[in-house]
């Protein structure tokens, strides 16, 4: 395995699940489903709840410390997304928050108008904006190759005129786990006119991106999966935000942050995603000059993937040599998340099984890509083995999951 830029030992330090007793020997391959908690997060977490679990935003102390702790959290992760607070949004999940902005566009968009989905995301990002055909809205399938699960930006091309308001698509799928071209994608969508929803999902736990950069106008990903609490967090151009229609209260038509939240997220996981934040700054400073960026984010980020992609290329070279696997999405760990599903012979839910009996936390399922399942062949019941891990795995948690592998594959 080629050097790691970040000390595994370092890094695990920032995480209670590794001291865990009941946790030791167990190798964690579950990560797309939900990432363990940084110590960052969970500090705030308990701070919230034992000193400001309050109505925030009032006129004591305790209620103005607890509004201000969230107020935090939407500067601090503007700060690491490179955009304006005024772009974040928070909500319960991530399918939540789709959902709300589905039912916003539905009444945005006009009869006629055709919006790009695609067959390669969760279905979080395809389903609510399906919808939309009820309300007469054209929706334009951007369909994955059927062999490799890939989405070809000439296929994309084949899809654009001036009717196209939309395109969502992911940042890179739960499944197949490409990096997808999002500048490239969101310039297309700009050149005719319209915007962009990027499921990020998949993509934030390996390094949030630098929104200015990507140029999207919707970008929202799961804080449990990215070291924090159980909330959806999106960031949506403010100048969008204000022109959707109204999905909150009434009287808060002309206030942003209440706009696109129709109930109120919770306030204390509000306030520990600040500690998502003060975690990537943590890991920037453990990479120390071993990476370059232009700010703790970006080295965070450089990092983070440099990190997954030395410890992808020894599962990778593995799983090549095994004729009976069918690798989803490609075999490059450089072009790839570290979210490795396999095509089995039996289901992947059964082998996840035999798994855990060599101590690896792994599942099979179609992970709500139903649709991705479908077109490349796979039967959504049968489903994949999905192991996924980010930049606090060891490598010899990688050679515990390959030894596993070896004993359970023949």
């Amino acid at each position: 395995m080629t050097a790691l830029p970040l000390d595994p030992a370092r890094i695990r330090a920032q995480f209670p699940a590794f001291a865990e007793p009941s946790l030791q020997g167990q190798a964690f391959f579950e990560n797309a489903g939900g990432s363990y908690t940084s110590q960052a997060v969970l500090t705030k977490l308990d701070h919230y709840y034992r000193a400001t679990k309050v109505q925030p935003y009032g006129v004591y102390p305790a209620s103005q410390n607890a509004g201000a702790a969230m107020d935090l959290s939407y500067q601090r992760l503007a700060q690491a997304l490179n955009v304006t607070a005024d772009w974040i949004h928070f909500g319960p999940s991530s399918s939540a928050n789709t959902y709300v902005l589905g039912s916003a566009f539905a009444g945005w968009l006009k009869p006629g108008d055709a919006i790009i989905v695609t067959n390669q995301d969760h279905e979080a990002n395809t389903g609510a904006w399906r919808k939309l055909a009820k309300v007469g809205v054209e929706i334009r399938e951007w369909q994955v190759d059927p062999q490799t699960g890939r989405l070809s930006l000439s296929a994309l091309d084949a899809l654009l005129d001036r009717k196209v308001k939309l395109i969502a698509a992911p940042h890179c799928s739960n499944v197949a786990a490409e990096i997808n071209p999002i500048a490239e994608i969101a310039a297309r969508a700009r050149s005719v006119g319209a915007v962009t929803a990027i499921d990020g999902v998949s993509y934030a736990p390996h390094g949030l991106p630098d929104l200015a950069e990507l140029g999207a106008d919707i970008y929202f990903f799961s804080a449990y999966k990215v070291y924090g609490p159980h909330q959806g967090i999106m960031a949506i151009r403010p100048e969008l935000a204000l022109a959707l229609p109204n999905q909150g209260h009434y009287f808060n038509d002309t206030k942003l942050r209440y706009r696109l939240t129709p109930a109120g997220p919770d306030h204390a996981q509000i306030a520990a995603c600040s500690g998502i934040v003060d975690y990537l700054e943590a890991v920037a400073t453990i990479a120390g000059d071993n990476v370059e960026g232009a700010d703790p984010f970006r080295r965070a980020h450089a990092a983070m993937r440099a990190q997954e992609v030395a410890l992808a290329t020894p599962l990778l070279d593995y799983l090549r040599q095994k004729n009976a696997i069918r690798i989803i999405g490609p075999d490059d760990p450089a072009s790839r998340a570290p979210t490795i599903a396999l095509g089995l012979a039996e289901p992947g839910a059964a082998v996840a099984a035999r798994l855990a009996r060599h101590g690896v936390m792994a599942a099979g399922g179609h992970f709500y890509a139903y649709r991705l399942l479908e077109a490349l062949g796979i039967a959504p019941d049968h489903g994949v083995l999905r192991l996924s891990f980010v930049h606090y795995t060891s490598p010899e948690e990688i050679q515990q999951l390959i030894a596993a592998l070896d004993a359970e594959l023949k």
